[in-house]
């Protein structure tokens, strides 16, 4: 009798080890789940079914494992808003551009908060051959393909558009003028400063 209960709980004990073994997509036997599927809100993840993984769980509120919405923010999410007043800075440091399309006047005073370096300029010709030269030409000469079939484009040598500030370059590329689109949705803040002073370098050739 005693070497038949010995060799069943030998037996159980060689069950509980193997049941806690994981292997491929089994987790093996979870006996503390919360343990390892915490409570806390992930801001990386949304699940919003109350029930799922309700199977696993013995959270206190009686919803699933797996559920981590949080029901006191918008939408359920989970990350929470910006404190009032925040303004996200690019990592060149340059501040979201909040002047309006009529706005040109004040657009004339502002800075190009970026130096005039090699690499900038560089990379501002790089990216005037993408967006602007198929109007305005290799050479700012309005000699682009575009412009040979649509007329009105200056060239950026004249005394006009040479005298124009940074901050008014700027901001037409932003949002446009006349039949040139706008180009603020397509060019990041940064990048259309550095188009800017390779325009201005352009210029002056």
């Amino acid at each position: 009798m005693f070497n038949r209960l010995k060799a069943f709980l030998t037996l159980i004990a060689i069950f509980a080890l193997a049941s806690c073994g994981a292997s491929g997509d089994n987790p093996g036997t979870e006996f503390s789940p919360q343990m390892y599927h915490s409570i806390p809100y992930d801001p990386l993840t949304q699940i919003k079914d109350k029930e799922q993984g309700q199977w696993l769980s013995n959270r206190e509120d009686g919803l699933g494992e797996f559920y981590n919405s949080n029901p006191n923010n918008a939408y359920e999410q989970n990350v929470k808003l910006p404190v009032a007043g925040t303004v996200r800075r690019t990592k060149d440091g340059v501040l979201p551009y909040r002047l309006g399309k009529d706005d040109i006047e004040e657009a004339d005073l502002n800075e190009n908060p970026l130096e005039e370096t090699p690499d900038i300029l560089a990379e501002g010709k790089r990216l005037y051959e993408l967006y602007c030269d198929h109007c305005h030409g290799p050479s700012g000469q309005a000699d682009g393909t575009v412009s040979q079939i649509f007329a009105g484009v200056p060239p950026l040598s004249s005394p006009a558009q040479r005298n124009l500030s940074e901050g008014h370059v700027f901001h037409v590329i932003t949002y446009g003028i006349r039949r040139m689109g706008a180009h603020g949705s397509q060019i990041s803040p940064e990048n259309r400063w550095k188009i800017v002073k390779y325009v201005k370098q352009l210029q002056q050739q």
